[in-house]
C-alpha cells in the first residue's frame, strides 16, 4: 500500500501496484508522422500487459487513442482526459475512473496530462504530452515514446525518493514566515 497518497486514492495499491503511463494514441495515424518508430496498438498492449497484472492499477494521463485497447488489459483503471481525448463519457465504459483535468493524488504529487509549471518548489508533476521532452526532478515525462512505451511503477519511484527535493506547502508557509519574522527585527 501507498501510504503516501490521500486516503481516497489509497485503494489503487491496496491489493498490488500502480503504474502510470501516457499518451499511448492506439490507432493515431499522427503518430506515424511524428516518430516512425511508434509502436503498433498490439506491441504497446504487450509491453502494458508484461507489468501491469490483474490486482494492479494502471493510470493513463490522455490520450489514450482508440480505448478498445485498454479491454485487454486486466487491471484497474484510471484515466485524466487528454487533448485528444474527447469526453469523460466515451471512456467511462473501458476506466473504472475517469478525471478531466489535473489531480492531486498526495500533498506533493500532482498528475496532469500536459505539464504544469509553477509548482515546481512544493510538488513534482508527472505527465505525458510532451514528445520529445526529458524527465526533471520535478516534472516526470511518461508520453509513451519517452518511456519506451513501458508503464512505471509510481510506488518504486517514491521508494528511490520522488519526493526528496519537494517540500510541503506547508512547510514552505512556515518557513517563509519564521524568516520574514527574523527580518524584521533586524
Amino acid at each position: 500500500m501507498i501510504k503516501s497518497l490521500y486516503k481516497t486514492f489509497q485503494k489503487w495499491s491496496e491489493k498490488g501496484s500502480v503504474y502510470i503511463i501516457s499518451d499511448t494514441h492506439f490507432e493515431d495515424e499522427d503518430c506515424m508522422l511524428m516518430n516512425s518508430d511508434w509502436l503498433a496498438p498490439d506491441e504497446a498492449i504487450k509491453i502494458i500487459k508484461n507489468m501491469v497484472h490483474k490486482n494492479d492499477t494502471l493510470i493513463h494521463l490522455g490520450d489514450v487513442g482508440n480505448p478498445e485497447y485498454m479491454k485487454q488489459i486486466p487491471a484497474y483503471k484510471v484515466l485524466l482526459l487528454g487533448n485528444h481525448d474527447q469526453s469523460v463519457k466515451r471512456f467511462e465504459p473501458y476506466f473504472d475512473e475517469v478525471y478531466p483535468g489535473p489531480l492531486f493524488i498526495a500533498d506533493r504529487i500532482l498528475l496532469s496530462h500536459e505539464p504544469v509549471y509553477g509548482l515546481e518548489e512544493w510538488c513534482v508533476n508527472i505527465h505525458g504530452h510532451v514528445h520529445n521532452g526529458k524527465s526533471t526532478k520535478t516534472h516526470i515525462n511518461l508520453a509513451s515514446d519517452v518511456c519506451g512505451y513501458t508503464p512505471v511503477s509510481l510506488g518504486n519511484m517514491i521508494k528511490k525518493g520522488l519526493l526528496s527535493d519537494t517540500k510541503d506547502i506547508h512547510r514552505l508557509t512556515i518557513d517563509g514566515a519564521t524568516e520574514k519574522k527574523y527580518l524584521r527585527k533586524d
